[in-house]
């Protein structure tokens, strides 16, 4: 295949969050996100591609690494690097995601077929979203699940030694809703029997990364019942095998494993390993959660809620019907 130049620019955009957005490590009151976008050099007839990817300071990143790793390959990039070369080029993470769904929107945009078909995969049709629920009191939490009792899948964060009175709470408030729970490396070892007792009196569906990354050891003697989903604790294909033993399922989001490419590769082998499968987002816009809507049918739960929860969204914004996602116009993505 022919390589064809391009041109590579980058943007830090931000977008306020509506309301408040609280999990066990802190608030965010915005989105802010690395634009990547790349384009034939002749701009004016040539194709476009973007991705969009959240830097995350629990992975070690910030806006300006993230950054300067997109700018140290931006030659390889802009003489025509590929998804395949990108992988060699640039460990998982939000730089990588960035530049890997923005070649396949490029790609995408060149061939005027849609990122699906490049994929051999069938169309995504419209899938239901968790819709989360911030920490804080359990008063606050049963309030917000009150007003979300509606939805379908809510996804409940939680943050420690009060999280029995939350789940509790929560579930009172929203009696018909499927619920799981994120607790964001929050629970000790101590905590995690009387915590998965109060998950199941409640007839939670899923817990999410109960125990820190690195110290989740005591997972290997877990109950049987509510399935064990692991976050922070993977992030690419290399760390599958030793999960095995802790986990039932993998939250696979696109800023962690580094772009699309990936996601597919990790999802086709977590399914192969015999895990649950969760596809996940950080708080971006819809530009941000569309590439994971290709991987998004083979899931058992989709968690891609993030443009619910900020107070507006870029052009050509995804569909959400309730908790219901159609799949993406080819003017946002792919």
């Amino acid at each position: 295949m022919v390589k064809r130049a391009s041109k590579l620019s980058v943007a830090v955009e931000k977008y306020p969050i509506a309301g408040k957005f609280v999990i066990s490590r802190g608030q965010k009151t915005e989105a802010v996100v690395v634009l990547a976008t790349i384009a034939d050099e002749d701009v004016d007839g040539g194709a476009r591609g973007r991705g969009e990817c959240v830097p995350y300071a629990r992975y070690g990143e910030s806006v300006d690494s993230v950054l300067a790793q997109i700018e140290a390959v931006r030659p390889e990039i802009e003489q025509g690097a590929d998804r395949a070369s990108l992988g060699r080029l640039l460990p998982p993470g939000a730089a990588r995601n960035a530049l890997d769904c923005a070649l396949w929107d490029l790609a995408a945009k060149r061939s005027r077929r849609r990122a699906f078909e490049l994929a051999g995969l069938a169309a995504p049709a419209p899938v239901v979203t968790a819709y989360t629920i911030s920490v804080g009191a359990p008063e606050e939490m049963a309030a917000a699940a009150a007003h979300a009792a509606a939805r379908p899948l809510l996804k409940i964060k939680l943050a420690g030694s009060e999280d029995p009175a939350r789940i509790a709470a929560v579930r009172a408030a929203a009696p018909a809703a499927t619920l799981i729970v994120d607790a964001n490396e929050a629970w000790s070892e101590e905590e995690f029997a009387a915590h998965f007792a109060a998950c199941e009196a409640a007839r939670v569906a899923l817990i999410e990364q109960p125990l820190p990354a690195g110290r989740d050891a005591a997972l290997t003697r877990r109950p049987s019942g509510i399935p064990i989903c692991a976050d922070e604790s993977v992030h690419a294909r290399q760390g599958l095998e030793a999960l095995r033993a802790r986990y039932d399922a993998v939250n696979i989001k696109l800023d962690k494993t580094g772009g699309l490419t990936e996601m597919l590769a990790m999802t086709a082998e977590a399914e192969a390993l015999g895990f649950q499968i969760v596809i996940g987002c950080m708080v971006g816009t819809s530009l941000a959660m569309a590439p994971a809507l290709l991987a998004a049918a083979r899931a058992r739960f989709v968690d891609l809620d993030g443009p619910l929860l900020l107070a507006r969204d870029r052009e050509h914004a995804l569909v959400y019907e309730g908790s219901v996602i159609l799949p993406a116009s080819a003017a946002l993505w792919g």
